[in-house]
């Protein structure tokens, strides 16, 4: 009869070890998943992590290259319409040396038909002579006008610097202080550009009497 109660209780205590080792078994199983999962998140964080700084950093490069792209295409921009005005400023002012040495002759050639004498016997032969030259005097202002080449309209308007070169200056009670009463050379534009100012004399108001 002991014996029997001995063995039963051995096979209790087996059975019992039996199935407390599957649940120790699992708790460690458990314990072992949460840590792997623990370490699954970890990781995953970090890697986040890097995406973010690393997507920051690419970003920032980007809009560097962006930045750099548009100031170049700008700069490309402005030199291409700089390149443009230079071209078209040498088309229209290129022959400026030019014309400005052509109006010496002109001024002297229209000096001398002013300075004709009025003489009522000249022969035919000096009047046609004098008729050419009037032809070479219209044609060679036709020709400067047709480069841009127009003289300043400066008497009896207020005088400017921008235009005018002030020579001497003329006492005068018919017109106001400043203004041009005198040209003694004629001034010349091209284009928008001042190619040779007039040569002027200003009227200024007359001075005083000692006695007054």
């Amino acid at each position: 009869m002991n014996k029997k109660n001995e063995k039963d209780l051995e096979a209790s205590e087996e059975s019992n070890f039996a199935e407390t080792k599957p649940q120790e078994e699992k708790k460690i199983l458990d314990t072992s998943e949460i840590k792997k999962t623990r370490n699954k998140k970890i990781k995953f964080n970090k890697k986040t992590d890097n995406f973010d700084k690393e997507k920051q950093k690419y970003e920032e490069e980007i809009f560097t290259l962006r930045e750099e792209k548009l100031r170049l295409l700008a700069e490309m921009e402005n030199l291409r319409k700089r390149s443009n005005k230079e071209k078209i400023d040498s088309i229209k002012y290129g022959s400026s040396n030019l014309a400005r040495d052509i109006l010496s002759p002109s001024d002297n050639l229209a000096r001398a038909l002013d300075n004709l004498p009025e003489e009522e016997d000249r022969t035919q032969l000096i009047n046609n002579f004098i008729d050419g030259l009037k032809m070479i005097q219209k044609e060679l202002t036709s020709v400067l006008e047709k480069h841009g080449v127009k003289k300043i309209e400066a008497l009896h308007n207020k005088f400017d610097h921008n235009y005018h070169q002030a020579i001497l200056e003329v006492e005068s009670k018919e017109h106001a202080e400043g203004v041009v009463v005198q040209e003694i050379q004629s001034g010349y534009t091209m284009h928008d550009r001042l190619l040779r100012p007039t040569m002027v004399g200003v009227s200024k108001k007359p001075t005083k009497d000692k006695k007054d």
